[in-house]
């Protein structure tokens, strides 16, 4: 643990002699002129001349200045998340984000107080275009298909009209708090209100998934805020674009608000075809990668980073674009591809995703020390409790209409942890750097990161101890097992025929039309036929077998060694135990009816095939003085009959024929002393503890005389 922190610090010391290479506007320092060049020219110019002898050893650090920066960024990052992974009781109490942050504070008061400015910031377009689209990413192609499905007409009820109430509660009730403090916020105009409404209401998904995936709730409840802050970041973002555009508009009419409200459903709309478009086209491109196996996960980044720049390109949404990419292709892709393949995209999306989120939290913390704060205690304290209250006002109102229409109803509990965990992150951070220039720019700023910092430390740390407190149903560990998985599948089939018949199209309906659909017609022209699942039982069972490998033993409860937990068991305990054990072996084989095989199937009607009881087995040596003593030997110390017995047989078991009982018994009797019988008292012992044995002794030695008659008839 001390190491990792060491290594941190002394990264950081890197990162500082880094930056003390740069100007602090960020330009590069002019190099220093080695003894070979001077000034050749007469205007007093530089000109490089030749070296006058050959150095050994130099360092060019503005070459490899931006590669190389970046890369003890996130060796910084990583560290640190691996130090708080390392420190014991801490990630039980505090958050991962709130560590990273304060890593990224301390970092950054570091370098403001060694270069006496300001550090350097995360930019919008750094972070829309290279942070944001992994975690994206990853949230769409792990998203859980069944649970989102089945309640997406509530997640688009909070994602939509959840978000247009707070951006509209927040932004007119700011508005109306600078009218009342006239003389501080008084050039803040109801457009300005509502843009930052816009951009403070966005519910960041990486630092919600953050906290819920610690706190293991219900799949329920996670799914309900994972796809409404996954939803809320498109609707915020349209929004923002939208109330910026009316900014720069001389006037604002009744049309233009009408165009805008078309704008917002064709800018959602838009990133939903071009997502679907690129999916599909994923998923048509892996069909053909059977030939080339090592470039076929190359394919599912390359289309999804594809989806979210051309609707970026277009002013679509760029989210919804590439959740849906990913959500569409996934199970055609992973029918296609290999298991390797299929390892290696989920192995790389979650460490793309974990190094993104890492970064993002990091430069939150590095960012906050800035020289354009301004402070307005009016201000800050009313977006505070705006944003708590028009969140939980807006979920106890949208939930109250909506558990009229489910089944399963969302529960207050539930309720309060969804108006709880809606924490704000880096999409409102990098928003309200974009905007333009105008007084009380800073003072946005500086709200948002308050506002940030209360909910991520405050709400991020309280979060869980509510959760135990309220006793929130927690997430069943157990993956469903295959029978559990045809059972829902059955009732889903069984709930769609009963909608069909009573004419009501509900989900069940439409779910079962589409999966029709999909399999006669999608999954033949995406799927190549070597990968076409048999029967659907067999694609369930492919199904949760690549649920199982993908990581969800991360989940699984720890095994408990039980044996390490109790005393070990006293010798008469153990003897108890094994008399119990073999009373109760008897009596299960006292029940058990005979087996036959090929070996038995002719079996003489007369001999009893009742079997007999098992018991203890003899030790080695008595078993051996059996076999040598009793069976093989006879009176004068030679061979025994049944040993010559089975040695005739396996040279001519063929010729052998059985003759009737009596016949043969009558013949055993003429035999004389080939048969004899040990007169020794153990020898009669074993006779009664082996009678099956006994048995076989004795049809071996009557097929043997009916050998010997047949071969004297012949001669």
């Amino acid at each position: 643990m001390a190491a990792l922190w060491t290594l941190s610090l002394l990264l950081s010391a890197s990162l500082l002699g880094c930056l003390a290479v740069t100007s602090p506007d960020g330009s590069p320092l002019p190099h220093n002129l080695p003894p070979s060049l001077g000034t050749n020219s007469s205007d007093g110019s530089l000109s490089v001349d030749l070296p006058m002898a050959l150095r050994v050893f130099s360092m060019d650090y503005h070459h490899v200045q931006a590669p190389f920066e970046i890369v003890l960024w996130i060796m910084l990052a990583s560290l640190a998340k691996l130090g708080f992974h390392w420190s014991g009781r801490v990630p039980a109490v505090v958050p991962e984000s709130c560590v990273l942050i304060m890593v990224g504070l301390l970092v950054g008061g570091v370098i403001y107080g060694v270069r006496h400015s300001a550090p350097p910031t995360l930019s919008a377009d750094a972070f829309f275009l290279f942070l944001l689209p992994p975690i994206v990413l990853d949230a769409g192609y792990f998203l859980p298909g069944r649970l989102f499905f089945e309640n997406l007409g509530t997640i688009l009820w909070y994602a939509v009209l959840g978000t247009l109430w707070n951006v509209l509660g927040i932004g007119l009730s700011l508005y109306g708090v600078c009218l009342l403090a006239q003389s501080s916020l008084g050039d803040v105009s109801l457009l300005h209100c509502l843009l930052f409404g816009s951009l403070i209401a966005a519910v960041d998904p990486v630092a919600v998934l953050s906290v819920f995936q610690e706190m293991q709730v219900n799949e329920q409840l996670h799914i309900l805020v994972f796809g409404e802050s996954l939803l809320n970041d498109a609707v915020t973002v349209v929004l923002y674009k939208l109330f910026e555009s009316f900014l720069r508009l001389p006037s604002v009419s009744g049309l233009d608000v009408l165009l805008g409200g078309c704008r917002v459903v064709v800018v959602g709309i838009g990133g939903l075809c071009v997502g679907l478009f690129f999916g599909l086209l994923a998923a048509l491109t892996s069909r053909f990668t059977s030939r080339a196996q090592v470039i076929a996960p190359l394919f599912v980044f390359l289309y999804s980073y594809l989806s979210y720049l051309t609707s970026e390109m277009l002013h679509l949404s760029g989210i919804m674009a590439i959740v849906t990419c990913a959500a569409t292709m996934k199970q055609y892709v992973e029918a296609n591809v290999s298991e390797r393949s299929n390892t290696s995209i989920q192995y790389f999306l979650k460490m793309w995703s974990s190094v993104s989120e890492t970064l993002i939290f990091i430069f939150l913390g590095v960012s906050t020390i800035q020289d354009i704060h301004m402070w307005s205690w009016p201000f800050v304290c009313s977006t505070l409790l705006l944003c708590l209250i028009w969140r939980a006002t807006g979920v106890l109102l949208l939930t109250a209409f909506v558990n009229k229409l489910r089944r399963n109803a969302v529960t207050f509990r539930d309720q309060f942890i969804i108006a709880y965990g809606g924490l704000r992150g880096a999409i409102c951070f990098s928003l309200v750097f974009l905007i333009d220039d105008f007084p009380k720019k800073r003072l946005f700023i500086t709200t948002t990161i308050v506002v940030i910092l209360f909910t991520v430390f405050v709400q991020g740390m309280t979060i869980k101890p509510l959760v135990e407190l309220l006793y929130v149903k927690r997430k069943k560990r157990a993956l469903p097992t295959l029978s559990e998985e045809i059972h829902s599948r059955l009732i889903d089939h069984l709930v769609a025929g009963i909608e069909d018949v009573v004419g009501y199209w509900g989900q069940h309906y439409w779910k079962d039309k589409f999966e029709q659909f999909n399999k006669k017609y999608l999954r033949r022209f995406l799927i190549r036929n070597d990968r076409q699942a048999s029967s659907s039982i067999l694609r369930v069972y492919q199904e949760l077998e690549r649920r199982e490998q993908r990581g969800v033993e991360e989940e699984a409860p720890p095994i408990v060694d039980l044996r390490s937990q109790g005393r070990p068991l006293l010798p008469e305990e153990m003897e108890s135990i094994r008399r119990i054990l073999s009373r109760n072996l008897q009596n299960f084989n006292n029940k058990q009816t005979p087996a036959y095989s090929r070996h038995t199937l002719h079996q003489d009607t007369s001999v009893d095939r009742t079997r007999k009881p098992l018991y203890r087995h003899q030790s080695l040596g008595e078993r051996y003085s059996y076999n040598t003593i009793t069976h093989f030997q006879g009176e004068d110390g030679g061979l025994s009959e049944p040993q010559r017995v089975r040695t005739g047989l396996s040279r001519s078991h063929t010729v052998c024929s059985i003759s009737p009982r009596s016949t043969l018994l009558d013949s055993s009797d003429s035999a004389g002393p080939a048969q004899t019988r040990s007169t020794d008292p153990k020898a009669a012992r074993e006779d009664l503890v082996f009678p099956k044995h006994q048995e076989t002794v004795e049809r071996a030695a009557r097929k043997h005389l009916s050998f010997v008659l047949e071969n004297e008839k012949q001669q």
